[in-house]
């Protein structure tokens, strides 16, 4: 007799599905970061250069072009992408939609 295979819908975050305890934090790490490679990637750069542009040691790169995203934190990775001559916005507003028109934006 097979077994049918059971599958668990997602919850959108793989490391909150895991019950991992800084999920949300993983979460962030890994969709920057994804950014920043996407950003290097279109550059074609070799290692050496982004660590040159990015301020990092050459095994730093070799961690962030394996997606090692929790060896930085969210700042650094915020700061990659700003010195890849990327604009960064934050949009301030309440997370369950309270008070919608109080929303500040930062341009950073």
């Amino acid at each position: 007799m097979t077994q049918e295979p059971i599958f668990e819908e997602s919850s959108g975050n793989v490391f909150a599905d895991l019950d991992l305890e800084d999920a949300e934090e993983l979460f962030t790490r890994g969709k920057i970061g994804i950014q920043v490679l996407r950003l290097l990637e279109k550059r074609n750069l070799k290692q050496r250069e982004i660590g040159q542009i990015l301020g990092i040691t050459q095994p730093e790169v070799c961690h962030l072009m394996k997606g090692e995203f929790q060896r930085f934190s969210e700042g650094k990775l915020l700061i990659f992408l700003k010195r890849l001559d990327i604009e960064l916005i934050l949009h301030l507003r309440h997370k369950h939609g309270e008070n919608q028109s109080h929303e500040t934006v930062i341009s950073l």
